[in-house]
């Protein structure tokens, strides 16, 4: 079989783990310290936050910009329902707008139409790097500075991706990262969030820890928070994970390339990178106006595959009933398929996949 996705955990993540417990403090430690550093660096950021998960990393920032309850936040419906949630937890509405078609990421167009149609209902701006993809974050950002809004950058899905060589992360006000297993790097779960602004960092890193003051004792709380911190063993898995990433990203473009070489001819539409921007293939997703059938065809010739996502967030329950027209979305839905991309793919089983496409489409033509 071959796996949709596989963590790369060895020798040195283990041993990490063993000093952790060694050391008796698996908690508010040294090892997240240290990891926050570390992460901020690499990014270029001035402030690093550990957190439990991508999820909370989003939330917390969200609640540090300090926005009035209901207050809108643009966003896309194309990706993991994560970011609508930690909207709503934050007290405040999504407004869902369209991507493009062939970025899958969200469309500066419409979100320059929301923020004309809103205006000052509108309090920030919510871009996912979808599948590893950085976001038009150029137009994006001079779309939030002309209307004074925050912009906030979801990044689960893009550990390492570039825009002209520059990081992710470093584009908006503050950036979240998740580390949840299948991501590109891991610490079993847990989040990040990375920021220059010093009020923002104090923000999330009083949220995430029962609102505890900054300078006070640790009995000492300014407001209503969660416990959203990361554990010392999670840091000292996701200290090693770093250090790996190079490798993990290189492995992921090179796989992506014999994709894009192996299925130029086939049927299926392959992923784009626009000139300037860094692809690190947290996805290698396909589309295919036969795309369940597809699925099928692969599951029985022992191929993993996923659907990311098959059903656009207004369209879910929680969300639904919103006047919203947003087509682009809505056709991904049906036709998006990701195929094994992670680091541990061999390039025979790159041209196996590929074989399987190529003989469901002859035999289904």
């Amino acid at each position: 079989m071959i796996d949709i996705a596989d963590p790369d955990l060895g020798k040195a993540e283990w041993n990490a783990v063993r000093d952790v417990l060694a050391t008796g403090t698996l908690a508010a430690g040294d090892q997240v310290d240290q990891f926050e550093a570390e992460f901020a660096d690499r990014c270029g950021s001035s402030h690093g936050i550990a957190t439990s998960n991508g999820t909370t990393a989003l939330h917390a920032t969200l609640e540090a910009l300090d926005l009035p309850v209901g207050t809108k936040v643009v966003t896309t419906p194309f990706t993991f329902v994560a970011t609508a949630n930690a909207i709503r937890h934050a007290g405040l509405d999504p407004l869902f707008v369209d991507v493009d078609p062939e970025t899958f990421t969200i469309d500066p167009d419409a979100v320059e139409t929301a923020m004309v149609r809103h205006g000052t209902d509108v309090g920030a701006i919510l871009p996912v790097h979808l599948y590893g993809l950085p976001a038009d974050m150029v137009a994006l950002r001079a779309i939030a500075d002309e209307y004074d809004v925050a912009l906030v950058e979801d990044a689960a899905q893009a550990h390492d991706a570039r825009i002209d060589g520059r990081p992710v992360g470093t584009f908006g006000d503050a950036a979240t990262f998740s580390f949840y297993p299948t991501k590109n790097m891991t610490t079993g779960e847990g989040g990040m969030v990375v920021t220059d602004d010093s009020d923002i960092a104090a923000g999330v890193r009083s949220f995430i820890n029962h609102g505890r003051t900054a300078t006070g004792s640790r009995y000492e709380h300014d407001h209503i928070g969660h416990n959203f911190r990361l554990t010392d063993i999670a840091a000292a898995i996701g200290r090693v994970q770093l250090r790996k990433l190079d490798g993990f990203t290189e492995a992921r473009r090179s796989n992506a390339s014999r994709y894009a070489a192996a299925l130029a001819d086939s049927a299926v539409d392959t992923p784009v990178e626009p000139e300037g921007r860094h692809h690190v293939y947290h996805q290698y997703t396909v589309r295919s106006d036969r795309r369940d059938e597809l699925v099928d065809h692969l599951t029985g010739q022992d191929i993993g595959t996923a659907v990311y996502y098959p059903t656009p967030i207004h369209e879910l329950p929680p969300y639904r009933g919103r006047d919203v027209d947003l087509p682009v979305a809505e056709r991904l839905a049906e036709e998006v398929l990701s195929l094994p991309v992670h680091p541990g793919v061999t390039e025979a089983e790159i041209g196996r996949v590929a074989d399987a496409i190529d003989a469901f489409e002859r035999v289904s033509a």
